[in-house]
């Protein structure tokens, strides 16, 4: 019987008790856990973020049932079980600080709730230290951190310097909790399409290990080719996989390289060829950064940075380079060490869906004329 297809699913629970397709990526549970405490993942949107956080999130809690015959399931301690604070903004559009410190405040309520602690604080800062407190002590056992779409907030609103600068300064605030925890955490996973310097929003966490260009965890979001063909067999049954890569193959991030997984699975879907990543939602601070700029469009498929291109940047700093790459309209096609420690990057478009949807799209904005059919 042909799997059901997990179409904007990102919870493990769903996937695994409703017979959907499912891509084994518990292996990289194992690594995050044997191999340091501190994490930062960027990945494009609907790369599957959430559901690697859920999955974390499940492991961590001992749900040994949901690892049934995966990878996981005989190479982990389900003994070792930890209280999980989950913290996530990719729901809702949040305008203004203030907006922020309410979403907060709900997300701490929620837990406070959930593990039966008390707090005695108003502040954020005072709240959120006291739970990660409050939970190990009670639970005598350190917490593990999940914070998934952890710069949404500064995304939605990045047009706006103001209000993005205050929206930036109270997630810092939220965020420099973490530091001061250390005693308390077990792990911690953060997780979003930028990256934003330590200086802006994790001030003083300076062990916090950035795993975006690892090649050990290249393929920890998204579909590798044996993962495809091996999950997805009965979908593949009389569709041509050289258009299928063509199509939505070609994203690297130092490693294999990987397919993107929400176009592949509304392909799946609809029987179609199309724009599905593209069209389900593309950043207005992107485009109009471009256009402000008048970016060349042909240099786009040409372009060599070095590392500082692809790493964080300020606020008052933003390279379209680095935004291009962060959010998934270009990709890593070759790199070389020019000199020792010195490493030149070759960007380009990762496939066919986001060449033709993103040139086209620019050509409109800059021409405030319908692309050509």
């Amino acid at each position: 019987m042909m799997k059901k297809l997990p179409v904007g699913i990102s919870n493990l629970r769903e996937i695994i008790g409703n017979g959907y397709a499912y891509v084994d990526k518990s292996m990289f549970v194992h690594d995050l856990e044997e191999t340091g405490k501190y994490y930062f993942l960027s990945r494009p949107r609907r790369f599957g973020k959430s559901l690697m956080v859920d999955t974390l999130k499940e492991a961590f809690e001992g749900n040994r049932s949901l690892f049934e015959g995966l990878w996981l399931e005989n190479r982990r301690d389900w003994e070792q079980v930890y209280p999980v604070i989950r913290v996530s903004f990719g729901q809702g559009i949040i305008g203004s600080r203030s907006e922020l410190e309410e979403k907060i405040a709900e997300i701490l309520y929620f837990y406070e709730q959930k593990f039966g602690v008390v707090s005695d604080f108003k502040s954020i800062s005072g709240r959120f230290a006291q739970l990660i407190e409050s939970v190990s002590i009670k639970y005598n056992q350190r917490v593990v951190l999940l914070v998934d779409e952890y710069d949404k907030p500064i995304l939605d609103n990045i047009i706006c310097r103001d209000r993005v600068e205050e929206i930036r300064d109270g997630l810092k605030n939220f965020y420099s909790v973490i530091k001061d925890s250390d005693a308390h955490l077990h792990f911690v996973f953060i997780t979003g399409v930028s990256k934003f310097s330590k200086v802006s929003l994790f001030s003083g966490l300076n062990n916090l290990v950035d795993i975006t260009l690892s090649p050990m965890f290249a393929t920890i979001c998204g579909l590798t080719e044996s993962e495809l063909v091996c999950v997805f067999e009965e979908h593949l049954k009389g569709k041509n996989l050289d258009d299928i890569r063509r199509w939505y193959n070609g994203y690297s991030w130092l490693g294999e390289r990987i397919y993107n997984p929400f176009s592949i699975l509304n392909f799946f879907r609809e029987g179609l060829f199309r724009n599905y990543w593209f069209e389900s939602g593309t950043p207005a601070f992107l485009l109009q950064l471009l256009t402000e700029r008048h970016y060349p469009i042909p240099a786009i498929e040409k372009l060599e940075v070095g590392a500082e291109l692809l790493g964080s940047f300020e606020l008052d700093n933003i390279f379209v380079e680095t935004l291009l790459f962060q959010t998934g309209y270009l990709t890593i096609t070759a790199h070389e060490e020019v000199l020792p420690g010195e490493v030149l990057y070759r960007l380009n478009y990762p496939n066919f869906e986001v060449k033709k949807s993103f040139t086209e799209y620019l050509l409109t904005c800059f021409t405030r004329q319908p692309a050509s059919p």
